[in-house]
């Protein structure tokens, strides 16, 4: 202790210097395991820097930077991703409203399959009986699925859409439309209405599938895929398969058939009938009198049907004219089926037999998703 006492200070400074040379060598070996994973890293990145130069294309130097090249090759193909949004337009839900009721879809789902019927009549578009344009399940409701007023409400406008652009093209009939079942209440109705496909979600846009069948010419085809092809709702046409139409049973039935029924004339006999009337013959005779006319002709040659006028033969009083063999005219042959039409002769030539067509076009909606965090939506 006393030893102590008289070294208090030398031991003090002792430990001081024991403690700061343990902090000393921790400090120095936790900066030996940092630099070493620094020298890692850094090779790391060395070998890295060694690979991309080998690569094609090269990254750069000098002059050439092909990494700030490919950031700007980024920012065209975003501001090209901004423009092509205004050919990709949202189709309005039918109802378009935030919040739809099942009042609000029932009363919007009548009026649009009136509308679109009465558009279908104004185009000479035929439809079949009654049609609901593939919701003949939704028409009788009132109440609907749970979860199923949203998708039901876009799918209809989306119909819409689509049979504007039929209509505007004056198809001449429309055989079926189909779309993908969205709800539990789609399973209680017809088949024909619906499609197998679902809809595709990628990391751009929503693809919902529909199938349209419907008859029309090939200018009437030609008008429906350019009024799909310009429209701005991103409507487009994944398959089409065209055939030539069957004949239509109904109108091969109820096709008049024109009879030919000659007119038959009785001969009279010449002389006065009564109250003083000439009779037919009597009539001829005056005639060829009045114009000097002898039986045969001018030089009274001819059999006993009479002369001519002009080349015309006339019949004698009294006699019955000849029978000719019954030629029908050429309209009824043309209204009987089986029967050829005669070959005329001097008239223009047929150029175009074109044969109503019948055209199934496989259809996808394209819904873009919002943008992403960076970019602007288009204007």
């Amino acid at each position: 202790m006393d030893w102590i006492k008289r070294n208090l200070y030398f031991l003090i400074g002792s430990l001081v210097a024991l403690a700061l040379i343990g902090f000393a060598g921790f400090y120095l070996y936790t900066k030996w395991t940092l630099n070493n994973e620094v020298r890692e890293k850094l090779n790391a990145e060395y070998a890295e820097l060694k690979r991309l130069s080998t690569e094609n294309p090269h990254p750069g130097y000098g002059k050439i930077n092909n990494i700030q090249i490919a950031k700007e090759q980024q920012q065209q193909l975003r501001d090209f991703l901004k423009k092509t949004r205004e050919h990709f337009q949202r189709i309005a839900p039918i109802p378009d409203v935030a919040k739809v009721t099942s009042e609000e879809y029932s009363a919007s789902l009548r009026r649009t399959i009136d509308q679109l019927q009465r558009a279908a009549t104004n185009a000479s578009v035929n439809l079949p009986q009654a049609y609901s344009f593939s919701f003949e399940a939704q028409k009788p409701r009132m109440t609907f699925a749970a979860g199923s007023l949203e998708p039901l409400a876009r799918q209809l406008g989306e119909v819409k859409a689509i049979c504007d652009i039929l209509f505007a093209s004056k198809i001449n009939s429309l055989d079926n439309l189909r779309r993908e079942r969205v709800c539990s209440d789609d399973s209680t109705g017809p088949v024909t209405d619906y499609i197998q496909e679902k809809s595709v979600t990628n990391e751009l846009a929503i693809l919902t599938p529909y199938e349209v069948t419907f008859r029309c010419f090939s200018t009437e085809l030609a008008g429906v895929l350019s009024g799909l092809g310009s429209s701005p709702l991103g409507i487009l046409v994944k398959s089409i398969n065209v055939e030539v139409a069957p004949e239509s049973t109904e109108s091969e039935t109820t096709a008049p058939v024109a009879v030919y029924t000659p007119a038959m004339q009785t001969p009279m006999a010449p002389g006065r009938m009564p109250g003083g009337r000439l009779a037919v013959g009597g009539a001829e005779q005056q005639f060829m009198n009045r114009y000097g006319i002898r039986p045969g002709g001018p030089g009274g040659r001819g059999g006993p049907g009479g002369g001519s006028l002009g080349g015309v033969p006339l019949r004698q009083p009294g006699v019955p004219p000849p029978t000719a063999a019954y030629a029908p005219p050429p309209a009824a042959l043309a209204a009987t089926p089986g029967t050829a039409t005669p070959a005329t002769h001097g008239g223009l030539p047929t150029v175009l037999d074109e044969k109503q067509l019948k055209v199934t076009l496989t259809l996808n909606i394209v819904k873009l998703l919002p943008p992403k965090r960076g970019e602007t939506p288009a204007s």
